[in-house]
């Protein structure tokens, strides 16, 4: 055999792969000589050792995930032949810790590397603190052989003395995991390497502890409840004995549902269904799991509010009078509940109040964007009308039992949350807030909007059965609220069947007086203010709403108020401020920093962005209500040759299709309009919608990017105060698009005074606010040459326009 290698002797030897499994020195490990790497490595090996004395040598090395680790053993070839198993293999014993250098050439197919011994002596004598640590490891080790039975293992464990040697001796442990190691096979110093064997070690004796509690605890639980249901049996036998000694047929429990099922005031179906489920009860044994299914069943059709109904309060002004005091604005849905109340007062008064086995219920869906009191308005109708209130949210509903209930044969079965809703109220006629319904989500448990079809119905939900119940229910004198952001994501059936109200947003106005009279007293009680502290001026309301929100609804109104008065509170408790104190437009900036919304006609002429042809300003509708939408054009430069339309800002199809139709116009109307169209044959032109990680779609752009291209092609500026909608059609006329009011509010909001509009949608303006319109200077047109003269700006002079160039 050769002479051993010292630490800085080289060494040429080929490379053992081994796949996620690591092997430590003083280990002697057989091998499968059917993987190919492996045999040949060892044939490789023998090859080199022929030409030399001594046992053939390989280098094993950890390959994890396919990379190798910087650190193998130097293995030998103790002996080829046969596995247990008749497999051919190689026992190969590893002898020391090898730094891999860079590889090499060798006789065979192996992987050849350069390496140096690294040197694994421990310090001699031992230090007093290293015994101490040999003596803890050879414990534990002890300890987890003698739990194993591995009693002839912990002598040859005892016996071993060199630190390095035990703590290899650690990678023969199948608890650690391949990273644990690498860990031990990389650490070079023997003490770091036995202290971390040494911990390795005990944490995995810890573990086993607590799995052994936990073991041990659940053995005695499940022995108790063993000896339970033997004594409950046991029990139950003397009890039966007990009846028949005394000659009794019925259980107490029993005859106790059938009193409370006859006492009830139930409609006679339900009472039949009910008395039905009690013989049931009464011929079940008491150990049969659909004894509490029943008693389960009885107790949800008896605690229903059957016969209980609230009387609607007919004071028509006192109601129109409650929802003026806790809302601002919304008339449409006042109107709408105040018509509802009086016709239920006249059918009341000539005894129409049921018709047909169908009662006067109303479901109403509130569409509108975020922030404008959809959800708080449904505790307002039911104040007004006298009745009950229950919330019912339904976003993020996926599970069709949440609407209809579970069947009862579900362990764990629950009726619907409409049913739940009505048991919640404690009475027939509640005002139920289905809110989010535009949230509702389909999978494979169902269509929960499929299942609110007959809820919503007022044909049909008069005799509404739950899956749980499987008895009719009366839903029919129900006032449903249902409230969604985005009208477009309701089924079209679900929406056929519900009253459509639109809340398209408040005015600066109504901001303002809501902010006074609702927001500003909730603030001021959260804040732990006095309503005569802190006081807030019109002019800084009105500065708030207009210039640091800009929203649909008030939720960032009544955000900012509340910053505003923590500011104050804290300056005061500081000392920093005196009490009373009243806000005026000045303080905001010292207090919550500048405005974020300054209107584009504030700015300074320069820093506007249609101060350059080719921009012009459209209108938008998105979820969060109207918006203002800026449309940028560009030429490319005529020698790049990059001919065609570009369109970024992530447009959908009929936006895309709008782009081609504005463009196609140009170019057959443009020496009519006096457009240099020839610019438009050879070089590229590109549009752009900022925002672009805002998917936007629809057809209502079409005149802004007519409108954006023309500005560009005869370098006319489009006036800063106007803004435009409208669809374009290929001969130049302005079709009508949808969303009318909440584009004017948007346009308010955002400082514009000058609105284009297409002349059929002269109709919508009459549910613009006054206040709005009064403000704003409509005009509605036909054709897109109208909306070019009110647009652009007059020429400078009979110059050639200079058409701005893509950079």
């Amino acid at each position: 055999m050769a002479a051993e290698s010292t630490p800085s002797t080289p060494l040429t030897l080929p490379v053992l792969p081994l796949d996620d499994e690591v092997v430590l020195p003083g280990m002697v490990v057989p091998l499968d000589l059917n993987d190919n790497d492996v045999r040949a490595a060892v044939e490789a090996a023998q090859a080199a050792a022929r030409s030399e004395p001594g046992k053939p040598r390989v280098l094993l090395v950890p390959r994890i995930d396919g990379a190798y680790a910087g650190t193998g053993v130097l293995g030998t070839v103790e002996q080829v032949g046969r596995l247990a198993d008749g497999d051919p293999g190689a026992l190969i014993r590893g002898r020391g810790r090898v730094k891999i250098g860079a590889g090499t050439t060798g006789p065979g197919a192996a992987l050849w590397v350069e390496g140096t011994r690294i040197d694994e002596s421990a310090p001699d004598p031992l230090p007093g603190h290293v015994t101490e640590l040999v003596k803890e490891y050879k414990a534990l080790a002890t300890a987890w052989l003698r739990k194993r039975g591995a009693w002839q293992v912990v002598d040859r464990v005892q016996a071993i003395e060199d630190v390095s040697a035990l703590a290899d001796n650690s990678g023969y442990s199948p608890f650690l995991t391949t990273a644990q190691k690498v860990e031990l096979l990389e650490t070079a110093d023997p003490v770091a390497r036995l202290k971390a064997a040494t911990r390795q070690l005990r944490d995995h004796l810890a573990e086993q502890d607590v799995a052994e509690t936990i073991a041990k605890d659940v053995q005695e639980g499940v022995d108790k409840q063993q000896r339970e249901f033997l004594l409950r049996r046991q029990l139950d036998a003397v009890r039966k004995e007990l009846r028949d000694l005394n000659g009794e047929e019925q259980g107490e429990e029993s005859d106790d549902y059938r009193a409370r099922v006859e006492a009830a005031d139930l409609p006679e179906k339900v009472r039949e269904a009910a008395l039905k489920e009690v013989d049931k009860l009464e011929r079940s044994s008491d150990q049969s799991p659909e004894g509490s299914w029943i008693r389960t069943w009885l107790d949800t059709v008896l605690e229903l509010p059957w016969s209980e109904r609230t009387e609607d309060v007919y004071d028509i002004r006192g109601a129109k009078a409650i929802l003026d005091a806790e809302h601002a604005g919304l008339d449409d849905v006042k109107e709408r509940i105040t018509e509802y109340l009086a016709v239920r007062k006249r059918r009341s008064d000539r005894g129409l109040g049921v018709v047909g086995g169908r009662r006067g219920g109303a479901v109403l869906a509130l569409v509108g964007p975020p922030g404008v009191g959809k959800t708080s308005l449904g505790e307002s109708v039911a104040h007004a009308m006298g009745r009950k209130f229950v919330r019912v949210a339904l976003g993020g509903v996926r599970d069709e039992a949440e609407i209809r209930g579970h069947r009862r044969t579900y362990v764990g079965a629950l009726p619907g949350r409409i049913v739940r809703a009505i048991k919640e109220a404690g009475a027939m006629n509640p005002v139920v807030l289905l809110d989010e319904i535009d949230k509702v989500g389909s999978d494979f448990r169902g269509d929960p909007a499929a299942a609110l079809l007959e809820v919503l119905d007022p044909a049909q939900n008069h005799t509404f059965r739950d899956h749980y119940l499987e008895v009719e229910l009366d839903l029919s004198d129900v006032v449903f609220l249902a409230t969604a952001n985005v009208l477009e994501a309701i089924p079209e059936a679900l929406l056929d069947r519900m009253e459509l109200v639109r809340l398209d947003g408040y005015t600066e106005d109504e901001k303002v007086v809501i902010a006074r009279d609702h927001l500003l007293p909730r603030q001021l009680e959260r804040a732990g203010l006095a309503k005569d502290e802190v006081t807030l001026d019109e002019s800084a309301l009105r500065k708030l709403a207009g210039e640091y929100t800009r929203e649909a609804g008030v939720r960032t109104l009544e955000r900012s108020i509340a910053r505003l008065l923590r500011k104050i509170a804290a300056q005061h408790e500081l000392a920093d401020r005196e009490l009373p104190f009243t806000v005026r437009e000045e303080h905001l900036r010292d207090l919550i920093g500048r405005p974020h919304h300054v209107p584009e006609s504030a700015q300074d002429p320069a820093e506007r962005r249609t101060a350059v042809p080719g921009v012009a300003t459209g209108l938008a509708v998105t979820g969060a209500g109207g918006d203002v939408l800026f449309v940028e054009a560009s030429l490319a430069d005529p020698e790049t040759g990059a001919a065609g339309l570009t369109l970024t800002g992530q447009l959908g199809d009929v936006m895309k299709e709008s782009a081609q139709i504005a463009l196609s116009f140009l170019r057959s109307h443009g020496a009519e309009l006096e457009l240099p169209v020839a610019d438009l044959k050879d070089r590229g032109v590109h549009i752009h919608f900022p925002a672009g990680a805002v998917p936007k779609d629809g057809p209502s752009a079409g005149v802004t990017m007519t409108t954006a291209l023309a500005s560009l092609l005869s370098g006319r500026l489009v006036r800063t105060d106007v803004a435009m909608t409208g669809e374009v059609s290929l001969t130049g006329r302005v079709l009508p698009i949808g969303g009318v009011k909440q584009k004017l509010l948007a346009a308010h909001r955002a400082g514009v005074t000058t609105v284009v509009i297409p002349k059929r949608n002269e109709a919508d303006l009459d549910d613009v606010p006054a206040e709005v319109l009064d403000k704003l200077d409509v005009h509605a047109v036909t054709d897109v040459r109208q909306v070019l003269e009110l647009a652009l700006s007059p020429a400078t002079n009979g110059a050639a326009p200079e058409v701005p160039v893509a950079a």
